[in-house]
């Protein structure tokens, strides 16, 4: 268990989901000029959902389906405002109301389950926190997926943004960390993203890699999951370059940046200061975190 580095990545996670969130409206002039957006930044249902699980982790040492279910459905009905996406809202809603959240995640999209990137966005402080044994990375990125998210690629996205966070924390960098996510992500489409963010050069340019790998436009894993893991691997020594680097790729730039954020704070990057100053507090039931 390396819980002081899953600490500092939920840091990394919520300033960068704080951040991303500040430049969807009037954000491409301020993204250009690197204008820093005003203070307090707000953080949105990535670093709600991200703290359930590191409430659990907390509490138990592990994620058990049942608990987390009960904790994302109490912190949705405690601040349903926090930016949750309809199938996320309509998912939570359900669990809050005692339907079982195997019933709710199967259930969802035609029966298909969510292939979505929620998972993924909340997950790189697991990642850290089992970063010591792989394998149980794996396992508790794909129980913590499970409870929203059904569908494969909705898991294979955590398991991804799992193992990159816990090879960061091991000392992997640049083109050998998205190479050892790759060797650990499930087949399928996630992957096949994966393997084309190996190949990319980090010397080409984001608009480059968004044609290549998408943006979270689809707000799906494979659509996410790539670009946010060559972006991290390529600044993984400087949360700010990272971060600015990640939003000026546009998307679903809470949810890109939240992946990016988490992922460079695992490796032990520092944060800027002024930058967790900015973003609104966080708490852990009642305990505050930052």
């Amino acid at each position: 268990m390396n819980g002081e580095r899953a600490a500092h990545a939920l840091d990394g996670l919520s300033v960068g989901d704080a951040f991303g969130q500040r430049f969807f409206r009037g954000g491409i002039e301020l993204i250009a000029s690197r204008g820093m957006p005003a203070p307090p930044w707000r953080w949105t249902d990535d670093t709600a959902m991200a703290l359930g699980i590191m409430e659990e982790l907390h509490r138990l040492g592990h994620i058990d389906r049942d608990a987390l279910a009960r904790v994302f459905a109490r912190r949705w009905h405690e601040q349903p405002a926090r930016g949750y996406g309809g199938g996320a809202y309509r998912i939570l809603e359900a669990i809050h109301q005692g339907v079982p959240w195997w019933s709710v995640s199967r259930s969802a999209f035609g029966r298909e389950g969510s292939k979505g990137n929620g998972a993924a966005m909340r997950v790189a402080p697991l990642g850290a926190w089992f970063s010591d044994d792989l394998d149980a990375v794996i396992a508790q990125a794909r129980a913590s997926a499970e409870v929203t998210h059904a569908h494969p690629e909705g898991q294979s996205g955590a398991i991804a943004v799992a193992l990159a966070s816990a090879h960061a924390c091991r000392g992997l960098r640049g083109r050998e960390l998205i190479e050892a996510v790759l060797a650990g992500t499930p087949d399928g489409e996630t992957q096949d993203g994966v393997a084309r963010a190996v190949q990319l050069s980090f010397e080409k340019p984001v608009a480059e890699a968004v044609a290549l790998l998408g943006n979270g436009s689809e707000v799906t894993a494979p659509d996410t999951v790539p670009f946010s893991l060559w972006c991290a691997a390529r600044h993984l020594n400087d949360f700010s370059e990272a971060l600015w680097e990640t939003v000026s790729g546009l998307g679903d730039r809470d949810t890109t940046c939240a992946i990016v954020g988490g992922i460079v704070a695992a490796a032990g990057t520092v944060i800027p200061p002024a930058w967790l100053a900015a973003r609104e507090p966080l708490k852990l039931s009642d305990e505050k975190l930052s």
